[in-house]
């Protein structure tokens, strides 16, 4: 019935297939965009304490949200926000950059990303306890699996994956998966521009209280990096809110999968790199869990909607 459908379904076949192609056009340019902003965390993270390049991502992107803010909802709405939400949203994603700059320093950007995949599988178990959703058996072994997968990129004979920087990579896989949790509450009476604006300045303010103490003086030669970092962190941030707010979250999730092949040739070009049989072999029982839970996830939309 028509209750619980959105606005899309009643689209007639030609718009709907436009909006969806658009809507997947988006997120993969997304996914590029990130790829590029991550590289550029990468290089950062050789030269800043990990916190320092936590502040200066939140930053860099700040005047971009803010116009953005300013010339779709004005920046007067932005001011009534829950603010316990976006707080707890601000140290996620202070604690999850951090963590994901520390990895960098020494995972190539294809091995980081295989690690980063679990977080999928984190938001469905976590959505659980905190939004009371159900997950099957099904769905439970999938997980499983990815964890599975996880455990086969940290394997034991691993020189760099089975470090703390392996490690950092999980904790910040977690950090995201919380704050998807969070999202999800928050988007029930915040906006998307009071969500972005505010983790960007939190990130900013935060991570740079924690970095002052050993704070490093930018280099001239790096302030095109982070120009670049502000650029396509902002640029990012409106792409994946636009994909999401035209497409459905089953048809997009799985383009984010992309960011995989973006980061082994970027490994390649750039440090000369490529991932080793383990771990494709990790990824592919990662992306494999992940596909299937996005799966079953559409099929459960699906008999909801004919319920």
């Amino acid at each position: 019935m028509l209750d619980g459908m959105d606005a899309h379904a009643v689209e007639n076949p030609s718009a709907a297939a436009r909006r969806r192609l658009r809507a997947s056009l988006m997120m993969l340019g997304c996914v590029l965009v990130f790829c590029l902003m991550d590289a550029l965390l990468k290089v950062l993270s050789a030269h800043y304490p990990p916190f320092q390049v936590a502040a200066l991502r939140g930053a860099s992107s700040l005047p971009w949200v803010l116009a953005w803010a300013a010339m779709t909802t004005g920046l007067r709405p932005l001011l009534r926000a829950r603010w316990s939400l976006h707080l707890l949203r601000g140290a996620l994603g202070i604690m999850m950059m951090a963590a994901f700059v520390y990895a960098l320093r020494t995972l190539p950007l294809s091995t980081a990303y295989t690690i980063f995949f679990v977080a999928p599988l984190l938001i469905t178990a976590l959505s659980v306890p905190f939004l009371g959703e159900h997950v099957g058996p099904r769905r439970w072994t999938a997980i499983a699996i990815g964890f599975v997968g996880v455990l086969v990129v940290l394997r034991p004979t691993s020189g760099d994956a089975l470090s703390l920087a392996g490690f950092a990579v999980l904790l910040a896989a977690l950090g995201y998966a919380v704050s998807a949790i969070t999202v999800r509450i928050l988007a029930r009476t915040d906006s998307s521009q009071q969500m972005v604006v505010w983790l960007m300045a939190l990130m900013a303010v935060g991570a740079g209280a924690l970095a002052w103490p050993g704070w490093q003086p930018l280099r001239l030669e790096h302030a095109w990096l982070v120009v670049g970092l502000g650029a396509f962190g902002a640029l990012g941030q409106y792409l994946i809110t636009e994909a999401f707010r035209l497409g459905e979250a089953s048809l997009l999730a799985p383009l984010e999968y992309t960011a995989l092949a973006w980061g082994v040739l970027l490994d390649l070009v750039v440090w000369g790199v490529l991932p080793g049989a383990v771990t494709w072999l990790g990824a592919a029982i990662i992306v494999g869990s992940g596909l299937y839970l996005i799966h079953r996830e559409g099929r459960a939309q699906l008999h909801s909607y004919n319920t």
